[in-house]
């Protein structure tokens, strides 16, 4: 349907999967009447963070070709639908600032290209000065314009001559997830799209510095650099202080010794005018976007506390922690569970004691009715003392001892009661003794 409308361009071929995105395509075109240029067609659908109301999205898309800036790549054309974003650049023979590093043609596939590269070798640390205040430069620009980017890497970066020029300016708008989000959303402190532009170029200076990306992030030691001033970069982007504190300004880095004193020669003045109601739904749109970041930095720093809280207990020195306090617990259970009944089996036996020795001991209590048939028997012995009852199976240990071996509370109960007995108080019995042999 686009080219029905737009005669004049003319496809020459599909540049199969020479980008890391999978549902955006590029083509080789020209224009018909110019069939010696080659140009480049990228055509992406929406993603997750478009926030723009149709009407000022498609309005936004073709005001891109009017945006000229020293460091910025040319738009030559931009439309779009409710659904999808078109853009027409000229051909680079050169390629990206990521296919000089990896020394790669710009026409190949993106794993062919990056994934295994012949010579792993940095950049020289004039290239790295000059290429990092150009693009540092432009960052200021869009930041100083409201104009959210947030896709700063080296692929997004055109190179024409000795001059770094910035793509994919559309990618916000459309609402595209940016390259290093598995980066900067672990990150709470990185949460405004100006610090993910800053968080990217540290990927990208290591990049350049090292011939590499970082194995991983924050960086805890950097390898020899070719001067310290591009690690104190680097560590004020990269390491752990940085992601934990949050990232410097743009004007901040353009301050440290590594570009200050890189001088920029160029006549071209910036031009990008954006109309009020455009900056207005611009900055609804960025601020929706970093809440939405928000939100998954905080769904992502849940999961990893439960995580780390699910391997700690998960481990075998945690679980032998707990068997050992679950033992000791259990030994105190069991102890004051002793203690407990050993109070109440010698309140038992202080009771029955008293009982038994109230009718030797009291002068007032009463005597038993004598019978003729008794009176010639003897009495009956004392009774004994009363019997332990017997533990319940279900909540003591057939290794628990009687209480006497433990305090010997229910001893002391009884000796007092033997030291009290008066012999006095008992009554004088008359035996009758049948036991000599009779002699018929």
């Amino acid at each position: 349907m686009f080219f029905r409308s737009e005669p004049k361009w003319e496809v020459v071929e599909p540049l199969k999967d020479i980008g890391w995105r999978i549902r955006k395509k590029y083509f080789l075109m020209k224009i018909k009447n110019q069939p010696k240029e080659r140009l480049v067609l990228s055509w992406a659908d929406l993603g997750p963070d478009k926030y723009l109301s149709d009407k000022d999205f498609q309005c936004l898309i073709k005001l891109l070709p009017s945006c000229l800036h020293p460091y910025i790549y040319r738009v030559t054309f931009a439309t779009a639908n409710e659904s999808s974003a078109l853009l027409i650049r000229m051909f680079n023979e050169k390629g990206t600032l990521k296919d000089l590093i990896y020394k790669a043609k710009p026409k190949d596939p993106f794993l062919k290209k990056y994934c295994n590269p012949k010579k792993i070798q940095g950049l020289e640390l004039q290239q790295i000065k000059t290429y990092g205040r150009q693009i540092l430069e432009v960052l200021k620009f869009l930041h100083d314009k409201g104009f959210p980017y947030g896709h700063l890497h080296a692929s997004n970066v055109m190179l024409d001559g000795d001059t770094c020029r910035l793509l994919d300016l559309e990618n916000s708008l459309l609402g595209l997830p940016s390259f290093y989000r598995s980066y900067f959303s672990q990150f709470r402190k990185i949460n405004t799209l100006e610090s993910v532009d800053v968080h990217c170029f540290g990927h990208l200076l290591y990049e350049m510095t090292y011939g590499r990306p970082p194995d991983s992030v924050p960086v805890d030691s950097f390898p020899p650099a070719p001067s310290m001033a591009v690690v104190a970069v680097l560590e004020s982007t990269l390491s752990c202080e940085a992601c934990k504190n949050g990232m410097p300004t743009v004007s901040r880095l353009l301050q440290m010794p590594l570009f200050s004193d890189v001088l920029l020669t160029t006549s071209e003045k910036p031009q990008f005018k954006i109309p009020t109601k455009l900056k207005e739904a611009l900055r609804i749109a960025k601020e929706c976007i970093e809440k939405r970041l928000i939100e998954e930095q905080k769904q992502i720093h849940q999961h990893r506390r439960l995580t780390r809280a699910q391997s700690h207990h998960g481990s075998e020195e945690e679980r032998k922690k707990r068997k050992i306090l679950a033992r000791k617990k259990s030994k105190r259970s069991a102890v004051e569970n002793s203690e407990e009944y050993s109070a109440k089996y010698s309140n038992s036996n202080n009771s029955a004691g008293s009982g038994a020795s109230s009718p030797l001991t009291s002068p007032s209590s009463p005597t038993p009715p004598s019978t003729a048939g008794m009176s010639a028997l003897p009495p009956p012995p004392p009774p004994p003392p009363p019997a332990a009852p017997l533990l319940p199976a279900s909540t003591e240990a057939p290794t628990q001892l009687p209480p006497q071996a433990v305090n010997g509370v229910s001893r002391g109960a009884l000796l007092s009661s033997i030291q009290n007995f008066q012999k006095g108080t008992l009554r004088k019995a008359e035996t009758c003794d049948h036991s000599a042999p009779k002699i018929g």
